[in-house]
């Protein structure tokens, strides 16, 4: 069974991806900068709502993954955060300036992650990463559970003969997740082509918002009067197609 993971915005998208069949849910806020940790209340009431896996970001901005003494402490303490709000799991990502895994940063992340009993996704930090190969071997020496990848390109479907050797090299020391604009619609070739077991995307339509009375000098109505939210037919139409491929 090829499963997936749904990456949500707020707590309704990770509401409707949970009720279009995704097994887990990467809450984060800020989706347009690549996803931020989420509020405090985000998580709770994500945890209280959802009765599947609920990994949390752990980023404290946009822009690259080299970060301050001061950003560092802050995604210790989200992790905390993230344990006592009882996540499954956080999914964090540290390099360093020359493009290699910050190895000493990561693992005290993992260490404060596994306090808890929660699982490490090592996220999309990892594409920008020097050496793919090399870096694999780094974060399965970290103890993470799986990398979100779309094999060092843009898109995982342009990634996707260096997924499939990564999930080959890989084996069964850790998983390897395809993400990156991923739909429903492309997931079946991007089965045949690399031989995934899980796979991440947002699976988001447009929705038009509630407001009768619309500000004329606004003129980007479409922008500015709806919701990007995970769309539970889409969700449902990847997972089919994922596994009929």
């Amino acid at each position: 069974m090829i499963s997936l993971e749904v990456c949500a915005g707020s707590v309704q998208s990770a509401i409707e991806g949970q009720k279009g069949g995704a097994v887990r849910v990467e809450l984060c806020d800020n989706l347009v900068e690549g996803g931020t940790t989420p509020a405090l209340s985000q998580i709770e009431k994500s945890r209280e709502l959802l009765h599947i896996q609920l990994n949390v970001i752990i980023r404290p901005r946009g822009g690259d993954f080299l970060y301050t003494n001061l950003e560092f402490d802050l995604m210790k303490s989200d992790i905390h955060h993230c344990g006592k709000a009882k996540c499954d799991g956080v999914v964090i990502g540290i390099l360093n300036a020359d493009g290699s895994i910050d190895m000493q940063r990561n693992s005290e992340l993992v260490a404060i992650a596994k306090q808890y009993g929660m699982s490490v996704t090592f996220h999309r930090a990892f594409d920008r990463c020097n050496d793919l190969f090399k870096s694999l071997e780094d974060v399965i020496e970290l103890g993470c559970d799986r990398i979100l990848t779309s094999g060092g390109e843009k898109t995982a479907l342009e990634g996707k003969e260096v997924l499939k050797e990564l999930i080959e090299k890989a084996e069964d020391r850790i998983i390897i997740m395809p993400g990156g604009g991923i739909n429903e619609e492309n997931i079946s070739g991007l089965v045949k082509a690399t031989n995934l077991k899980e796979f991440h995307g947002s699976f988001r339509s447009r929705y038009t918002g509630g407001m009768e009375y619309k500000a004329s000098h606004f003129d980007d109505f479409n922008e500015e009067y709806s919701i990007l939210r995970t769309d539970v037919s889409k969700v449902k139409k990847a997972i089919e197609n994922a596994n009929k491929a």
